[in-house]
């Protein structure tokens, strides 16, 4: 029996639907739909078991996969199945728990699985716009406890038009792109890239944005309401004690309002607040601490919390003793690393990033590989996250979902100021040293110094800055925070890092942690960035005013340069002997790519020494040398042969051409070596393609004088040539002498 099916579909105003469905797949999930755009589906599943976890925080795992089948393609390498998910699937993953999780009540602490698959790929549809939408309808049609509906948008802007959900044809002639997560009343995430637009322009984005999503949340209540609202389910809550928390404030409260307004280092600092609260647990017995000792912990947390926001809203004094919009001490240096093709140091405060350059032809770029898209990147940046940079040991379990985001956010944001016409393959490493706040924003001031330091002629330098947000819904109160700290950011209500020129933004990641936030505050966080970037942006330009003309002299130096088509076989050469033996010779690499529109060969030379690439440069000169017709041409004899001499142009070392032995002089010439002998230079005159033989002709004599008396010999009567009828009058081929070639 085909089951009833619930479908609700979302009009996105140009012609465009996105349909969700519930009831046909996937029915022993908590939730599940699909959710279909053109012939675009995604598969989203919701489960969470009945029973708490033994934790202390909410397990979710937000799990995201393109499944190859649905573009009708294999999994690429040896085996032929979906292994590890990419990083253009863990960053879709990172977009749908952000908005996600604040949304979970605090003491709910199930196992909770959010599954979204890619059935059907579509080429105008991009996947991870819909993720979000996804998600949350599944939940909306379980028993969780969740809070209101969400969804996410993308937003583009082509021709001063903000288009929602756009194709990735039409973002390549997009200056925006940016995904939103918002419920119907609050936005509560942004993230993207721009080509340098104003504060303004990003607020007006955001704007549009949300009005979609609106429309997208109620679509997932009416599609709930038909499905049939299912009742929350109970769990067993945290423990409550508020005369414990009133005790536990009391004691603790203004012991850490003294410590915090002591502006002390991050370390000193930590170790003070744990004192206090040793001080505190030490105050009660045995039995109580075993009885309640995690809710002491939960509840001094509370008054830290408070003390540390409330310095900064009665006092405008921060836990380093700094103003909400001044920025922490910076030093930088370029150059630092000896080996490298470009090295930068950023330090701010306790944050410290080392970034590194390094410089390659286009066999280095970044191969993308998915169902959804197929490309490369020539420019990529890496960001590396230590346990050290904290002062802490952890278990080192290879790239985290973390660093893949937080070097995908310096890669959007410097990638723009990388001119097109690069010739290199650029790859930049951030290792982050120190970390007690944004080092994310401390890799793009890196990156953007290492870049300039190799040499990349940047269009603008980029720096980067994280806002923080303290705010009192009771009292109105609020504060923006300049260059937050590690603590500022869990004890406030908003993470926003933004990046940007001094022209205008690059790039933004923003969590908001309170409902409601205006966009009057976001406008005002927004142009106090913009300050705090300015601010920064010249202590970089201290370091480095302007990338270094050129190359370091031990990086390699890249020349691009073009050839026809035809002629690209010969610079090969069979099974690949000719570029083999030019790069061993040359100590370069060479690098041959077919323009797809053109179909022109781009070959790309890259070597430290000059010579090697000039060596390179002049045997495709020589490949492409045309000599003109009536020209007259130097020459060398490489090779004696009885019927003429085998010559080379001086002009194209390598191009060599046949000069007959008819061609050598005026007087009949018996032996070549009587005329010319091997490495003789001499002229010769062009005279094309002989019609005759169909080889290119090339004349010594007719560069020389005629002897006096010279008689041209008659030339041969073509009737008669090969003939071998007796009765024409021809002598018979067999009494016929040989004839020298």
């Amino acid at each position: 029996m085909i089951p009833k099916v619930f479908k609700e579909v979302i009009d996105l105003g140009d012609g465009r639907e996105i349909s969700i469905e519930t009831g046909k797949l996937a029915k022993q999930a908590h939730g599940s739909v699909v959710v279909q755009s053109g012939k675009c589906m995604l598969l989203c599943t919701v489960v969470s078991n009945y029973k708490q976890s033994d934790v202390d925080f909410l397990p979710l795992t937000v799990d995201y996969r393109e499944k190859f089948a649905a573009s009708g393609r294999y999994p690429g390498g040896f085996f032929k199945r979906e292994a590890r998910p990419s990083d253009g699937e863990v960053l879709t993953m990172r977009l749908v728990d952000r908005v996600l999780r604040p949304l979970f009540p605090k003491d709910y602490h199930s196992e909770t699985q959010v599954m979204i698959q890619l059935m059907s790929h579509d080429d105008d549809v991009m996947p991870d716009a819909m993720a979000g939408l996804a998600a949350s309808a599944a939940i909306q049609l379980s028993d969780f406890p969740f809070e209101c509906a969400i969804s996410e948008a993308r937003v583009g802007r082509v021709d001063g038009k903000f288009i929602i959900n756009p194709t990735r044809a039409q973002l390549l002639e997009s200056d925006i792109d940016m995904m939103i997560g918002a419920s119907a009343d609050s936005v509560m995430m942004v993230e993207g890239e721009m080509d340098e637009i104003s504060e303004e322009e990003m607020t007006e984005a955001i704007k549009f944005a949300h009005e979609a999503i609106k429309v997208q949340c109620a679509a997932q209540v009416k599609l709930a309401e038909a499905f049939g609202k299912k009742e929350v389910r109970t769990y067993e809550p945290e423990r409550e004690d508020e005369a414990l928390a009133k005790k536990v404030h009391d004691m603790a409260y203004d012991k850490v309002y003294a410590v915090a307004r002591a502006a002390s280092a991050k370390h000193e600092r930590s170790a003070a607040f744990d004192a206090i609260k040793e001080e505190i647990k030490a105050s009660f017995s045995e039995e109580e601490m075993a009885d309640y000792g995690g809710m002491v912990s939960k509840y001094f947390y509370k008054a830290e919390k408070a003390a540390v926001r409330d310095l900064t809203l009665n006092e405008g004094l921060r836990l380093d003793g700094r103003k909400t919009d001044e920025i922490r001490p910076i030093w930088c240096e370029v150059d630092y690393l000896p080996s490298t093709h470009g090295s930068s140091i950023f330090t701010r405060g306790e944050t410290q990033a080392l970034a590194t350059v390094t410089l390659g032809t286009s066999r280095e770029a970044n191969q993308i590989d998915m169902p959804s898209f197929e490309g490369e990147e020539r420019f990529y940046l890496h960001y590396n996250f230590p346990p050290f940079s904290t002062g802490e040991a952890r278990p080192i379990r290879g790239t985290s979902r973390r660093e893949v985001g937080h070097g995908n956010l310096a890669q959007r944001a410097l990638k723009g100021m990388v001119p097109a016409d690069c010739p290199y393959t650029v790859r930049v490493v951030s290792e982050v040293l120190e970390s007690n706040g944004s080092s994310s924003m401390a890799t793009v001031c890196a990156g953007t110094m290492a870049l300039m330091d190799a040499g990349v002629q940047l269009k603008k330098p980029v720096s980067g800055i994280a806002m923080g947000l303290i705010s009192d819904s009771t009292s109105g109160k609020y504060a923006v925070l300049s260059d937050i700290l590690g603590d500022e950011d869990h004890l406030g209500d908003m993470d926003f890092k933004v990046t940007g020129t001094a022209d205008g933004i690059t790039a933004c990641q923003m969590d908001i942690k309170v409902k409601g936030l205006s966009y009057e505050i976001l406008v005002n966080a927004l142009k106090q960035a913009r300050l705090g970037r300015l601010h920064i942006l010249e202590k970089l330009v201290e370091t480095i005013a302007a990338p270094n003309a050129d190359v370091k002299g031990h990086a390699p130096k890249m020349i691009t340069r073009r050839i026809p088509n035809e002629f690209i076989g010969a610079l090969i050469g069979p099974g690949g002997k000719v570029i083999q033996e030019l790069q061993k010779t040359t100590n370069t690499t060479i690098v041959i790519n077919e323009d797809p529109i053109t179909e022109e060969g781009i070959v790309e030379i890259l070597g430290v020494g000059s010579e090697g690439i000039d060596a390179v440069m002049t045997k495709i000169d020589s490949l492409l040398f045309k000599p003109t017709v009536g020209n007259a041409y130097q020459v060398k004899v490489i090779k004696m042969l009885d019927f003429g001499a085998v010559v080379e142009y001086l002009d194209a070392p390598g191009n060599e051409v046949l000069l007959h032995v008819s061609e050598l002089a005026w007087e009949r010439t018996e032996n070549v070596s009587d005329v010319v002998n091997m490495g003789d230079v001499f002229e010769v005159k062009y005279f094309g393609v002989d019609p005759k033989t169909r080889k290119e002709k090339v004349s010594r004599k007719a560069l020389l004088e005629k002897p006096e008396g010279y008689v041209a010999r008659p030339p041969r009567e073509n009737n008669d040539r090969g003939r071998n009828d007796r009765n024409s009058g021809s002598r018979d081929s067999r009494d016929r002498k040989p004839r020298r070639d």
